[in-house]
């Protein structure tokens, strides 16, 4: 009986897809029922964390190790700003680096099922260890200090707000604000990657301090939307729930 055409090749791309739909749907389940899917960059990272989580599931690593090396990164980060200017695109990397960890613990727990509640309080206060961090490195890139403060405060009580809600019975994160992660992520990019443009192009300290505050300036903006958007989410999902 002749082989059915392109079988094999088939059987590869079905085994293919289904591998991909498990571990968009085992992401969904660990980040309180978001479906990655509705975002085409959401999807792609999620993927892309898990391909690079294979390399070290084999070789024995944690969520846990990788959840730690994630927020020493951030630091590190923060540490090389201080070398100067010159080292600024340096730290660009080291905070792409971290966000990539961000990404990888959650995919090590979901291929080896080792994802526990502790591993879960760790990743949150890795986070908000790196969040202080990342707002730190926009003022070592220029931005006023009050500014990073303002940052940093907006973010804390953003993710405090969502944990206060969670804790009263709201399902998941109640909604995906305009200031994730990824946005304070961006933010910390962009504002290292101006300042050693600036540095290159002999910028004047007042145009550098000028182009600083406005990138933090945006930050603050989008971390008061933020909080906004989620105390809406939050106000509409618990406003029915019994005390």
């Amino acid at each position: 009986m002749p082989a059915e055409p392109g079988g094999p090749a088939r059987d590869r791309q079905r085994a293919r897809r289904s591998q991909r739909e498990s571990v968009l749907d085992a992401w969904s389940e660990l980040h309180g029922g978001i479906d990655p899917r509705d975002s085409f960059w959401v999807e792609r990272w999620v993927l892309l964390s898990s391909a690079c989580a294979r390399p070290l599931v084999r070789l024995g690593a944690t969520p846990n190790a990788i959840t730690v090396c994630g927020a020493a990164v951030t630091a590190i980060a923060f540490a090389v700003t201080f070398a100067g200017r010159g080292w600024f695109a340096v730290a660009a990397l080291v905070i792409l680096l971290a966000a990539v960890l961000d990404g990888v613990d959650g995919a090590i727990a979901a291929q080896t099922g080792a994802a526990t509640r502790w591993g879960r309080i760790l990743d949150t206060l890795a986070d908000r260890w790196s969040d202080i961090f990342l707002a730190g490195i926009v003022v070592m890139a220029g931005a006023p200090p009050w500014l990073g403060v303002v940052i940093a405060v907006l973010t804390l009580f953003l993710e405090g707000i969502r944990a206060t809600a969670q804790a009263a019975g709201m399902v998941g994160p109640g909604a995906v604000t305009v200031w994730e992660r990824p946005s304070r992520v961006i933010l910390a990019v962009i504002a290292t990657v101006m300042a050693a443009i600036v540095w290159q192009v002999g910028l004047s300290a007042g145009g550098a301090q000028a182009l600083a505050a406005i990138t933090a300036g945006i930050g603050a903006i989008l971390a008061v939307i933020g909080v906004l958007q989620l105390l809406l989410a939050v106000f509409r999902q618990t406003r029915g729930l019994p005390a």
